[in-house]
């Protein structure tokens, strides 16, 4: 695995049904535009609760 967290330099787990990066050590999903991840904290979205205790 080569992409880590920006944030935390945690790993990343692949949700392929919502296209994303997901950060549950920084509680951010990181969206995967045209094939490529938008490692950017700005651009991550939020996490809820249930998303990240799954």
């Amino acid at each position: 695995q080569i992409l880590v967290c920006p944030v935390t330099k945690g790993s990343l787990i692949y949700d392929k049904a919502k296209n994303e990066l997901i950060s549950k050590s920084a509680r951010l999903a990181y969206p995967v535009r045209d094939g490529i991840p938008v490692m950017l904290e700005d651009e991550a979205r939020r996490l809820e609760e249930k998303e990240y205790l799954e």
